[in-house]
């Protein structure tokens, strides 16, 4: 009985509104899929004009091969193995660039954001490094750490720190004031506040910060792996080009793509992971 008084006493929606949350859901999918579709044709329309137009003779086939020829490349690439063994290289080496840039930016982010002295200390060097290009220090850590994997992982590191440091900085000095009013009115100590309620609301920008070191670590990685490697995308496209397999270097090129593509929809996946308190 009481679970029939529970259910006929339950707060619904009246006909009227459920009418109109389906017809929402309905035109929301729809838009989705014009949108999906949309996007689908603008890169079925470059594929086929990738492939009609050196067919033709209007591109040199040469230099620019029908995309038929890449993607057998690509093919030939992936069940020889060869691709995985350069993907895996530059993983490698884009992942600990990315994880030591990710680990040491927020935590001196915050603590610039939070704590003045600690602000005043950092921010003149900050601003000496973060105007200078990573590529333009590259022949600086080469020098430093030599041709090895240590080099390369430095430099994407470099590339990918300052995005993430200004993100957390910018995400925690522009915390709703409002917010830390209530948290003081609730008697929170400063580091539950930061934990609680400053962290929480910064991590959307921290996050678009992360996105654009995610991007980064695959750019520079690249120009990384001009310099002393024997693996990884760079030096793949590097090496088709030298020996004109340039069905090759394109392939090579597309897969670098794809990882970039597919680093920035991760990222996008983990920032609304950690942001459903937004919904």
């Amino acid at each position: 009985m009481s679970n029939l008084l529970a259910e006929r006493t339950e707060a619904r929606p009246n006909p009227r509104q459920e009418a109109a949350v389906k017809a929402r859901g309905v035109s929301r999918g729809r838009k989705q899929a014009v949108t999906v579709g949309r996007g689908v044709a603008g890169v079925l329309t470059l594929a086929l004009v990738w492939e009609v137009l050196p067919r033709l003779g209007l591109l040199d086939r040469q230099f620019i091969p029908p995309l038929s020829q890449v993607l057998q490349a690509w093919w030939e690439l992936i069940t020889s193995g060869e691709l995985w063994r350069h993907l895996q290289a530059s993983l490698v080496r884009s992942g600990a660039g990315f994880a030591l840039a990710t680990v040491l930016a927020i935590p001196l982010g915050a603590a610039i954001a939070w704590y003045r002295p600690v602000r005043e200390f950092f921010q003149p060097v900050l601003e000496v490094f973060r105007n200078t290009a990573a590529l333009a220090l590259l022949p600086v850590f080469t020098l430093i750490l030599g041709i090895g994997e240590a080099s390369k992982i430095a430099i994407i590191t470099y590339a990918c720190f300052f995005p993430i440091l200004l993100s957390t900085i910018a995400g925690v000095a522009t915390v709703d004031p409002q917010l830390l009013r209530s948290a003081k009115v609730l008697g929170l100590s400063p580091v539950a506040t930061f934990r609680k309620v400053v962290f929480p609301a910064a991590v959307p920008t921290i996050f678009t910060g992360i996105r654009i070191s995610g991007a980064a670590a695959i750019l520079v990685l690249i120009a990384a792996e001009l310099v002393g490697a024997n693996a990884g995308l760079g030096f793949l496209i590097t090496y088709s080009n030298n020996n004109m397999l340039i069905p090759k270097m394109y392939a090579a090129i597309l897969t670098t793509s794809a990882l970039g593509l597919a680093v920035n929809y991760g990222l996008v996946g983990l920032e609304r992971r950690f942001s459903r308190w937004r919904a």
